[in-house]
């Protein structure tokens, strides 16, 4: 329930992105540094709450904000290239790089109905997209595909170290979520600036309307989205959590319509029943699971790596 209502939260970014019509680096960038003050300061709140935490944790994940950092960039970009919808399709393609990577790497096998339900979400995702009735856009289809395939393993791998870093603990055995945010969040400010720096965006003349929806987007996303989903990545598989995130072109429709009056056609409200229908099947499917394995024990292999 924790990454759906954090899916949720984030789902507000691309309109409010659209909004704002900032530069793709200074996007970026502010959403970051507008919530690090309020960041900061649950930050400082939890650590007197649960006591310090190791240096390590705060390196992974101020590592996994670069690319973060990196994700947003290349999305604004792939958007320019390729048109929204195809973008949109590209950029949810995470899920299949956090599956084989936490496969190959974490040694965590997917739940079987992942890998049925899978291809299900993905028509769902791009039938949301938008693409189906629509020409494509964009001045250079090509190098957007490649934006979009990039933003996607950038993505991958900061839900994999969020999620390993939010798995630390303090010195009393208690999560740092806020801790880690906070971390994650100065590593994509700085990582956004850089790029910003060499490849261009990072500007200090915005206007105070697109100033004022950065900073609502810094709020409801970066804050308050991302303190839901770091909360719920150390207690879901990896290809659990990233699935849950497919839900967000789902609720960007639904805000899309009600905040910018775009009315969506019926096949991207089909497929908007695709994902949320597939989502929820393989949530029941992996929330079952240990119901079972707890009425009837099992003896664990060594080295399973909890979930």
């Amino acid at each position: 329930m924790l990454a759906v209502l954090g899916a949720t939260c984030i789902s507000s970014s691309a309109i409010l992105v659209q909004l704002a019509a900032a530069p793709a680096a200074a996007t970026a960038f502010y959403r970051c540094v507008l919530a690090l003050p309020l960041l900061a300061a649950l930050a400082v709140a939890e650590r007197r709450r649960t006591g310090p935490q190791p240096l390590g944790p705060w390196l992974q994940a101020a590592g996994a904000g670069v690319f973060l950092a990196v994700d947003l960039v290349l999305w604004n970009h792939a958007i320019s290239d390729v048109g929204a919808g195809i973008a949109t399709v590209l950029g949810n393609l995470q899920v299949l790089f956090v599956a084989l990577i936490a496969w190959a790497v974490l040694r965590e096998r997917p739940p079987r109905m992942f890998l049925v339900m899978l291809p299900v979400i993905m028509v769902g995702v791009v039938a949301t997209s938008g693409v189906f009735g629509h020409v494509a856009k964009g001045d250079d289809p090509v190098g957007g595909i490649g934006y979009g395939v990039a933003t996607s393993l950038a993505y991958a791998v900061f839900l994999l170290l969020l999620r390993r870093a939010s798995a630390g603990r303090t010195s009393t055995g208690r999560p740092a979520v806020a801790g880690q945010l906070t971390a994650a969040t100065v590593g994509a400010a700085a990582g956004s600036a850089l790029i910003g720096l060499v490849f261009g965006g990072l500007t200090t003349h915005l206007s105070w309307q697109s100033l004022g929806w950065l900073a609502l987007l810094a709020l409801a996303s970066q804050t308050l989205g991302w303190l839901l989903i770091t909360s719920s990545l150390p207690r879901l598989p990896a290809a659990i959590s990233s699935l849950l995130l497919l839900l967000q072109p789902a609720a960007s429709l639904v805000l899309a319509y009600v905040v910018l009056g775009e009315r969506p056609t019926l096949v991207q409200v089909a497929g908007a029943i695709a994902i949320c229908g597939g989502v929820v099947v393989v949530s029941r499917s992996a929330t079952a699971r240990p119901a079972r394995d707890q009425a009837q024990p099992l003896p664990q292999r060594s080295g399973q790596p909890a979930g």
